[in-house]
């Protein structure tokens, strides 16, 4: 039976369930279900589901990856994110935060206890709470009262906290924002509701949000986040950037944060911490765009376009021979996107490398980095060692973050940003 067409599923009972993959490997077991309250007492809906994996790891899959909910078995499709689960903002475990919960029947004005919840899916396969199993209060020498099965409609006692509902307000209020501007009004924000905001923000989000907080805010802010979800943003972050956080938490916190990421991800952070924040080698990245020689225009226009990359990144690619991950084999030169527009597809890269180009090194100042591209009208500069391997590149972005004095984005955001006065803000969130 598929999980859409199951009629309901009490989730008490869902709890120790096993999940299997398609091919019937098993994949862990069901420990919780997460849900997020609505308005006008409407069923809660179920996003998805809490589930331990080996090594007792819990992590979160979503409602929609499961095809089928049977006696004994969830099965499930698609790959696992086994990032550890935690609980954010406006989202609540069934069976840890509203199970044994004192509610109340509205008929009756009756006080009892949820024993289980039950769930239905609708027409489109959105999950619900329709359900609620209570146990009403012994009388006389009876230890355990009767139980019953009413609808969600019919009980009152599970809303969720003011402060909460604030800040679920507050984030359908500036939701979609840019990074920036979202940075801005958050450090508007008094500090408990400043947590809230970020704890509820999804990893790759908030990164994005710390790259354009101010300094001494953003440590404040990575202070407040659990170990591992900080470290998990962390590794969201751009590694320059993450390395600047990190030099500024202390050597301790910052040791047990990289301790915490992915080593890939902390290798890359690791190496820019070695270099001074001022020079070439602690501005850069080290995911630039790098390709070899025998790629195609096409190959690098694919790549190019993703979304994910800034623009300055994307106004060249790096060509080295292999490895192509930084620290690369033998830096070759650029590759403009102007180039790339005005060659066939099927063109090699080895064709059209731009050889003036001439990489700095890591060690280079401010100044010299600055300078260099101003002088030959350079979005970014490419990074490389005593061996002519590249290194990584410096955008000018980086450049203009360690130009401007240390206040500019509060100066920007109340000069040229009006309209993010219109957000509204209640005067009690407000620093």
């Amino acid at each position: 039976m598929s999980a859409q067409s199951t009629s309901r599923v009490f989730l008490a009972r869902l709890a120790g369930t096993a999940v299997f993959d398609p091919n019937g490997d098993p994949v862990g077991k069901v420990r919780d279900a997460v849900a997020t309250l609505r308005t006008n007492n409407q069923p809660p809906r179920i996003l998805g589901l809490v589930v331990e994996v080996p090594l007792r790891r819990q992590v979160f899959l979503p409602i929609t990856r499961v095809t089928s909910i049977e006696s004994g078995a969830v099965v499930i499709t698609g790959l696992v994110n086994m990032q550890r689960f935690e609980s954010r903002m406006g989202e609540h475990l069934v069976l840890g935060d509203l199970l044994n919960k004192s509610i109340v029947i509205l008929e009756s004005n009756e006080e009892v206890t949820v024993e289980d919840l039950g769930m239905d899916s609708n027409r489109t396969g959105d999950w619900f709470i329709t359900r609620v199993h209570v146990i009403r209060r012994g009388k006389g020498i009876r230890r355990r009262g009767a139980s019953s099965t009413l609808n969600w409609a019919e009980v009152r006692g599970f809303e969720a906290p003011d402060s909460e509902q604030g800040t679920s307000r507050l984030l359908a209020t500036i939701s979609n924002l840019r990074a920036a501007d979202l940075a801005a009004v958050i450090q508007d924000l008094a500090h408990k509701r400043r947590v809230e905001v970020a704890r509820s923000l999804d990893d790759e989000r908030l990164a994005d949000v710390l790259e354009e907080m101010d300094e001494n805010e953003r440590v404040a802010l990575l202070i407040e986040l659990e170990g591992e979800r900080a470290a998990d943003v962390l590794g969201e972050m751009d590694p320059d950037d993450a390395a600047d956080l990190l030099r500024e938490v202390g050597a301790e916190r910052a040791q047990e944060l990289i301790d915490l990421m992915e080593p890939e991800d902390a290798e890359d952070v690791l190496r820019l911490m070695t270099y001074e924040d001022y020079s070439a080698g602690g501005m850069m990245t080290t995911e630039p765009l790098i390709m070899s020689a025998d790629d195609t225009v096409a190959d690098a226009l694919a790549v190019v376009r993703q979304s994910k990359i800034s623009p300055a990144l994307a106004s060249q690619v790096f060509v080295t021979r292999q490895p192509l991950e930084t620290p690369t084999g033998r830096f070759i030169g650029m590759v403009h996107y102007q180039r790339l527009l005005r060659e066939p597809p099927a063109t090699l890269l080895a064709s059209l490398v731009d050889t003036d180009t001439q990489g700095l090194s890591p060690e280079a100042t401010l100044n010299e980095v600055s300078s260099y591209l101003a002088s030959y009208n350079l979005l970014s500069v490419p990074v490389v060692d005593a061996n002519e391997r590249l290194l990584g590149a410096v955008t000018v972005d980086d450049v203009l973050d360690h130009l401007l004095p240390e206040n500019w984005r509060v100066d920007h955001r109340d000069n040229t940003r009006p309209e993010l006065k219109n957000i509204t803000i209640d005067e009690k969130d407000r620093v």
